[in-house]
């Protein structure tokens, strides 16, 4: 198994407890962590975000990773009440949380909000054009007459981003899913499917 991309944007608290325990097993499973959230639905829900390195997640591996993930949790039992075990895909207005995700997504809108300011604002939305020396590049949707359409958000600036729906977004993710798919079946590297 080749080695799986560090996540960029990470959990806090709680959350980050539950990252470092299901994290290394989703992995083994051959799958790679988006995000965990825990969230007060149905009394407490946890949420565990994953794909395969292609992008794709059908229900079969949604309960692999549930299979994988409950004795590890059972065992180090970090939230202290009942809840809801939830494993889901990241949909298609997905967070973006490595780098690879900024450049496989390039072409679609999204929205970003930083961890920081700079020059005076945290939100941005607009047209993601890949990376760069370690940041996002955005062509902002809503600049004023006479200001620089593009800006540069570093990576390590980034608290979250997330793909904005559209319809060319569903488009391209749902080619990307059936190329994915067919390469698996096909044999081939995942990484040759990138969507347009």
């Amino acid at each position: 198994m080749s080695e799986i991309e560090a996540r960029i944007i990470t959990e806090e608290g709680l959350e980050a407890r539950v990252s470092a325990i299901v994290e290394p097993v989703i992995e083994d499973l051959g799958y790679r962590l988006v995000r965990i959230k825990i969230s007060a639905a149905n009394g407490c829900t946890l949420q565990i975000m994953a794909e395969r390195p292609d992008g794709t997640m059908t229900v079969d591996d949604c309960e692999t990773i549930s299979r994988g993930v409950s004795p590890a949790l059972d065992v180090d039992d970090p939230i202290n009440r009942a809840y809801h075990l939830e494993i889901s895909s990241p949909g298609i207005d997905r967070p973006l949380v490595r780098v690879s995700d900024f450049d496989r997504w390039s072409g679609h809108e999204l929205k970003v909000e930083l961890s920081t300011m700079i020059d005076g604002r945290k939100r941005y939305r607009g047209l993601l054009l890949g990376t760069k020396d370690g940041a996002a590049l955005v062509r902002l949707s809503d600049v004023k007459k006479g200001e620089e359409d593009t800006v540069s958000l570093p990576m390590d600036h980034i608290g979250e981003a997330r793909l904005v729906l559209t319809d060319d977004l569903i488009t391209a993710a749902l080619q990307a899913e059936k190329a994915a798919l067919a390469a698996r079946d096909a044999g081939e590297s995942p990484e040759d499917n990138r969507p347009n």
